[in-house]
């Protein structure tokens, strides 16, 4: 009785962390960061991109903590090492990520700040 008890807590075990691992590592659009692609957008769409960036982020950080939390039991040595996979995709997702908000604020600094600016000016005198 033990022991079938002791494995339907293994193949649950197992099945949580293969449903996890699926929804961390699902395709995303992150690859070689184009920033050609940002000067076709206007500052409003610029400041919209840089937002859902920055709440991806967030979401993707929190989640990378709520697994690190993750109490794997001693008899499921391959647990750990899933939730170092896990973690490890969430941290490059985090990185590529960063590296967009980078080209996208690199836009703006160019594009919007420098029309402000002289808004401001103008607005001033």
């Amino acid at each position: 009785m033990k022991a079938i008890i002791l494995a339907s807590a293994r193949a649950v075990l197992v099945l949580a962390l293969a449903a996890t691992a699926g929804c961390a590592s699902r395709p995303t659009s992150l690859g070689p960061v184009d920033p050609l692609k940002y000067d076709a957008m206007t500052c409003a769409e610029l400041d919209v991109v840089m937002g859902t960036t920055a709440s991806s982020i967030s979401r993707t950080a929190i989640s990378r903590g709520t697994v690190g939390q993750w109490n794997v039991p001693a008899w499921a040595p391959v647990g750990n090492r899933a939730v170092g996979a896990i973690q490890d995709r969430q941290t490059a997702k985090i990185d590529g990520l960063r590296q967009e908000q980078a080209a996208i604020d690199a836009t703006r600094k160019r594009k919007c700040r420098s029309h402000t600016d002289g808004k401001a000016t103008a607005a001033g005198s």
